[in-house]
């Protein structure tokens, strides 16, 4: 995985509403979840949330057991600072998503928009594909998007995966199953769009 002083740069260095990935809502993301039918108090986790406006979404539809994973600690800090009193109500972790501890089956639903496509080596994928699929129950499902095959080739300065949904899949194919797919143009906040390819996988 990348290295933690690079993210908490970028965090620390740029407001969240100028990073490329910035959504003032998260649209897609919310209603691949809903779509899930999990209960409004089922566990959920954001990887890589920090910059994301899905905990607000969320906390706003009446979802009441949420988690926030991000590497930086710089971009929990902003995160917590949006969400005012009411970052109280998400449970906070700061570390690296392919070495992380989390609760064995813990989780209902592992939404991931734009960090798996980071992980460049079929080492950082295992660790992460793991982890994952460890911290999903079976039956819960992992909401995973990256860019999609004609999305960027790099990002905050460093290479990116590139996926379409068959491709995204087989990482986790031995562990899921495809339920749905669908695509995204995300227009980044300096007007460049991008295209962003969304698996809704089941955790067999």
């Amino acid at each position: 995985m990348s290295d933690k002083s690079h993210w908490d740069h970028i965090y620390a260095s740029r407001t969240s509403d100028s990073l490329s990935w910035f959504q003032q809502h998260a649209k897609h993301s919310l209603a691949m979840i809903e779509n899930t039918s999990v209960a409004h108090d089922g566990a959920i986790i954001d990887v890589g949330g920090g910059a994301s406006a899905l905990a607000a979404d969320l906390l706003h539809a009446g979802y009441t057991a949420l988690w926030v994973l991000d590497i930086s600690a710089a971009a929990l800090d902003a995160a917590r600072l949006r969400l005012g009193e009411r970052a109280a109500l998400v449970h906070w972790l700061e570390s690296d998503v392919t070495c992380v501890q989390l609760p064995p089956a813990g989780f209902d639903i592992w939404h991931d928009r734009a960090v798996f496509h980071f992980l460049t080596t079929p080492e950082d994928r295992a660790a992460y594909v793991e982890r994952a699929c460890a911290a999903v129950r079976p039956g819960g499902h992992l909401i995973i998007a990256t860019f999609a095959e004609d999305g960027p080739q790099q990002c905050s300065g460093l290479p990116v995966m590139r996926y379409d949904a068959a491709a995204l899949h087989a990482e986790f194919a031995d562990a899921t199953t495809l339920v749905h797919t669908e695509t995204e143009a995300h227009r980044t906040p300096s007007g460049d769009l991008q295209h962003f390819c969304y698996c809704d996988l089941r955790r067999v």
